[in-house]
């Protein structure tokens, strides 16, 4: 009987150890899906405000997808869409879509 024992011993050791790796590879997912929250957070709350200064109503953005490099569309709790870029002399478009 004490062969299986042993048996049970080392695998729950090998169980733990695989527990505490797999704790620290879940740690930098975590930061990195935590990262892009906060990015994604950042760039709806910019855009709302750049929506706002150009006197269009939206309400909340909720939703931004990237066109391109400084290029938007952002849809508002209010039911609008709107296509944030900047045009060839550097200004800020905004675009109801």
């Amino acid at each position: 009987m004490s062969v299986p024992t042993v048996k049970v011993e080392k695998h729950m050791k090998t169980s733990h150890h695989h527990l505490r790796r797999s704790r620290w590879l879940q740690l930098p997912a975590t930061v990195v899906l935590a990262s892009a929250v906060f990015a994604s957070d950042t760039v709806s709350k910019d855009l709302q405000a750049v929506i706002a200064l150009q006197g269009k109503p939206c309400g909340e953005v909720q939703d931004t997808e990237k066109k391109g490099d400084n290029d938007y569309i952002a849809s508002c709790s209010n039911g609008k869409r709107y296509r944030v870029s900047m045009n060839a002399s550097g200004r800020v478009d905004v675009k109801e879509q």
